[in-house]
């Protein structure tokens, strides 16, 4: 059985280093929504150049696989869909590393992280509305059904007042926003 928070081995290595993060995706989604098996964490860093040793220390590749330094500055050169793993090896659990960039939605994903404690150790988290909003685009790119599953969940449980008005304003498909529309029917 997967251990419940392997999401930690990257959190707490983060909070360690002083960087700015958010846990999105499915873990995201369990934290507002019910427990699942999900395979990796997805993540949004605000990465600086000054930041990357602190990175890379944090992350000794002993125990983890980072891309090479000029992946990463390539990367963080992109001002959209700057991104990177890093693999845990004893476990194989990845964190998908997404950076910041100019993108409107991880802006938003900043100023509206909330922060939870999980087993002692401090975690930021993406607002719902953006992991529903990336969920809902991601179920539009594939049509995996878990996306959909999440975001029921996250309706249904989630402890914090959802603004869905702003989900629907975000939404770029407007079969997409028929959809979510749905959900409330």
């Amino acid at each position: 059985m997967q251990d419940h928070n392997l999401f930690s081995i990257y959190t707490k290595r983060l909070n360690q280093a002083g960087l700015r993060y958010v846990v999105t995706g499915s873990v995201a989604g369990i934290i507002y929504g019910e427990p699942r098996l999900t395979h990796d964490v997805d993540i949004i860093v605000y990465l600086k150049v000054i930041d990357l040793n602190n990175l890379l220390d944090s992350f000794p590749d002993r125990e983890f696989y980072l891309p090479p330094i000029e992946v990463i500055r390539t990367e963080m050169s992109r001002t959209m869909r700057g991104h990177f793993n890093i693999i845990h090896h004893d476990t194989g659990f990845k964190a998908d590393i997404y950076l910041v960039g100019s993108d409107p939605l991880h802006i938003f994903a900043f100023k509206g992280a909330k922060q939870f404690e999980i087993d002692g150790e401090k975690v930021n988290v993406a607002p719902p509305e953006y992991v529903i909003i990336r969920k809902l685009e991601f179920y539009d790119e594939g049509k995996s059904q878990k996306h959909l599953i999440d975001i029921k969940s996250i309706l249904k449980n989630c402890p914090l007042e959802i603004d869905k008005d702003f989900i629907r304003k975000n939404i770029k498909s407007t079969e997409i926003v028929k959809l979510f529309n749905s959900m409330f029917e």
